[in-house]
Parts: C-alpha cells; sequence; structure tokens
C-alpha cells in the first residue's frame, strides 16, 4: 500500500510512539499509580503538562505535515514521544485516541450564545462578552443534547486506521461535550454571566441563581444520561487530571466495551469560587455538582482554586479520592486536614519552577518545604500551566531529575 507524504509522516511518529509504549517502564508507572490512587505508599508521582506557548517554543514538536488531517494527529504524536523524553511518570498508552464527530446541537453547549471575545493576535487574550446580562436573557438557554455523527466518525476512524492501524490500534471515545470543564458548571456559568456578576447575584439575585445553576445541573446530567444509555461511556473516559489507574476501578483500554459512569474516574473543579466564602461555594455549585458527581465511581476535585478553607466541605463528596493543592493554596494548612485519606495532588507554582528561569537549587528548596509539610500524606507533585520554558524546553527534563533528587527521600 503506497503512502502520501505526510501518511508517512504519520506512520513513522506512530512506530515510534508504540516503542515507547512498549517500554517496561509503563507497567511500573502502572503499578505505582494503581497503588498511589489507591491510597497506598510510594514514591511522590511527579507529572509535567505543558501548555501553549511552552509547546511553541519545543523545536522538537515542530509539525511538518500540510494535510491537515494528518497534521492534527502529527501533532498529538509529537508531543506524546517528547514527554517521553521530559521522563515523568506519564503513561504511554499503547493506543491512539481520536473523538468521535460530536456536533453542537444549538450552535454551542448552552445555544447560539458566545461568551467570549477574542483578541486580533492568535497568541492574545481574549475577554468575557457574558450573553445573559440580564435576568430574562435565561431565556437565551438551550437544553443540552449528546448526539454522536457515526458516519462522520467512520471517515475519520477508516482514515486513521487506513494509516496507522497496523502500528497502533486506533480508539474511539464518544464521550459528550459536556465532562471536565463542560460538567462543573462553574465554568460556563462564569462565562454565561460574568464572574463579578455572579458574585453579587449570590447576595442579590439568589433565587434566580439557585434556578439557573439548577437547570445547568440538570443539562449536563441529561447529557451524560443520554451518553450512557446509548453505550458511548468506555474505558478512554477516565478523567482525574493524573493517571487514572487505581484497585478499585477497572483500568483505561481501547476495547471499545460500554461501561457505567460508576466505573470511571471523574474530575471537577470550581476556579471561579475561590474567593467565595466555603458556604457559597456549596450553596450555589457544590450541591449541584453532587448528583453529577454520585453518579462516578471515584472523583478528584480541584484545579487552579485555593481550597485550604474548603477541605471539610469537599468531605461531603461521597467518592471523593484526589484533591488539588494549587499554588496559591497553604500547603501545610491543606496536608494537616487531608492528611492520608485522600491524594495530596499539589501543584507548585510554574513561575518558581520554570517560567521565569531555571533556579535547582531553588526548586529544592521550595520541593523539600511542601515534602516536609505533607509528610504522612500521599503526595503527588504535577508541574501545570506552564506557559513559557523561556526557550528552553530541556528544562522540563531537568526540573524532573531536580524534583526526583528531593522526592525520592520521601519514598
Amino acid at each position: 500500500m503506497s503512502f502520501t507524504k505526510d501518511e508517512t509522516i504519520l506512520r513513522d511518529l506512530a512506530k515510534e510512539y508504540a516503542e515507547i509504549a512498549a517500554k517496561p517502564v509503563q507497567d511500573e508507572r502502572r503499578d505505582l499509580w494503581r497503588r498511589h490512587n489507591s491510597l497506598e505508599r510510594t514514591r511522590p508521582l511527579v507529572l509535567v503538562m505543558p501548555a501553549g506557548r511552552a509547546w511553541n517554543e519545543t523545536r522538537a514538536v515542530d509539525t511538518q505535515c500540510e494535510d491537515p488531517f494528518c497534521l492534527t494527529f502529527e501533532r498529538t504524536l509529537r508531543r506524546k514521544i517528547y514527554m517521553d523524553f521530559i521522563g515523568d511518570d506519564t503513561i504511554a498508552e499503547p493506543w491512539i485516541t481520536m473523538s468521535a464527530v460530536r456536533p453542537w446541537n444549538h450552535e454551542g453547549p448552552w445555544g447560539p450564545v458566545e461568551g467570549h471575545i477574542p483578541s486580533p493576535d492568535p497568541n492574545g487574550a481574549w475577554r468575557f462578552d457574558p450573553p445573559i446580562k440580564r435576568l430574562e436573557d435565561i431565556r437565551l438557554l438551550a437544553e443540552p443534547n449528546h448526539q454522536v455523527d457515526e458516519a462522520a466518525t467512520e471517515e475519520v476512524r477508516k482514515r486513521l486506521e487506513g494509516i496507522v492501524g497496523d502500528v497502533l490500534p486506533v480508539a474511539v471515545t464518544r464521550a459528550p461535550r459536556w465532562t471536565g470543564w463542560r460538567a462543573d458548571i462553574s465554568t460556563d456559568l462564569a462565562q454565561l454571566r460574568g464572574l463579578d456578576q455572579v458574585m453579587m447575584d449570590m447576595a442579590e439575585n439568589p433565587e434566580w441563581l439557585h434556578g439557573l445553576v439548577s437547570r445547568m445541573s440538570a443539562g449536563v446530567l441529561r447529557a451524560q444520561d443520554q451518553a450512557e444509555a446509548a453505550g458511548h461511556w468506555t474505558l478512554l473516559d477516565h478523567n482525574n487530571q493524573a493517571m487514572p489507574y487505581c484497585k478499585e476501578l477497572p483500568p483505561p483500554s481501547a476495547d471499545g466495551r460500554s461501561v457505567p459512569r460508576s466505573q470511571l474516574w471523574c474530575f471537577f473543579a470550581a476556579q471561579e469560587m475561590t474567593l467565595v466564602s466555603p458556604a457559597m461555594h456549596e450553596e450555589f455549585i457544590l450541591n449541584y455538582q453532587l448528583p453529577i458527581i454520585r453518579k462516578y465511581g471515584l472523583c478528584a476535585y480541584g484545579c487552579c482554586e485555593d481550597l485550604t478553607r474548603k477541605i471539610d466541605m469537599l468531605r461531603k463528596i461521597p467518592n471523593l479520592r484526589r484533591i488539588g493543592v494549587t499554588p496559591v493554596a497553604n500547603v501545610a494548612k491543606c496536608a494537616e486536614q487531608i492528611g492520608d485519606e485522600y491524594v495530596f495532588s499539589w501543584r507548585p507554582n510554574p513561575s518558581q519552577m520554570i517560567c521565569c528561569g531555571f533556579d535547582p537549587d531553588g526548586v529544592k528548596r521550595i520541593v523539600k518545604d511542601a515534602m516536609e509539610a505533607s509528610r504522612g500524606c500521599h503526595v503527588d507533585i504535577t508541574l501545570k500551566d506552564i506557559e513559557t520554558v523561556q526557550g528552553k524546553p530541556e528544562n522540563l527534563r531537568e526540573w524532573v531529575r531536580v524534583v526526583r533528587s528531593v522526592t525520592d527521600e520521601y519514598a
């Protein structure tokens, strides 16, 4: 069978990645994560999550394909291959994943409403333009409905499988669009109404706000229930902002078999509530997240918000297993409250770690202080929100080495 230049590039990358995925270290990492997420003692695990411009500064992931189809998967494979170079505890799974074609049935997650105005600069910022400006604008919202365009999905799958299928299995995720950030309510609420106005509504329009959030919670549940009824949840759809291995749930798999959400991890957060009191966070967000969370096997909670004062609140999540401890959180106070009951997922400040210069001695000092403060906890470390590496992507590999030189003492 003959392949185009771009298809050959994709095949070569797939072969390289398949070799990485077959390394014995992948099973070693699976075992570590399985034990760690099941609250057994392991060495602190380390993850790196480059973002945005940090990838743009990494020449090793520069793309060569011109065909938009090949380009999409080329970018994915190059990044996965580079993660092997970084050498953290990311697991390289022996398949390539593609998303089903899932059209928005109402021109967007909540209807034909635009929530932001982009910058003309491709790398620029954007600002909110909340569509719900008046209380009566709630009528603009549409009900979420999960749907998959099977014909379009099969067309993509067949082409990808024809290029790399003899090298890597092609796995299709059909999970609904209303997962992750689309499911936590807090993210979309701020985009629909505006964060400052949401905070005002808590005091000035509480009943109206309860009605809006209740409607959003019901909409997320509706879409997720539709996906489960259609058999569209599979073991590809774990989500815990880490590696989703544990002893209580089946591991990730590309076998395509349908599973209920009770066999999956979910990830929830409420970053927009970081300055809101625990009582209001619980009243207006957590109480409406809980019906969605309870459908899953285990839950990871917290991204960039400070949860220092909210650990007791989070205990109301019956299937909670992982708690995010962010750069602005009080590590010692979080550790005291979390103890060994949950995974303590620490996210050090990327500016101090690598984005504003790389000082190995400074990194060691900060990591050691955090390790001392969290003695007795089940700790993993995630370096995320890395918007720049100052043109030195190799520092990510060195950062992992430096961190492990400290954390290995706390195994």
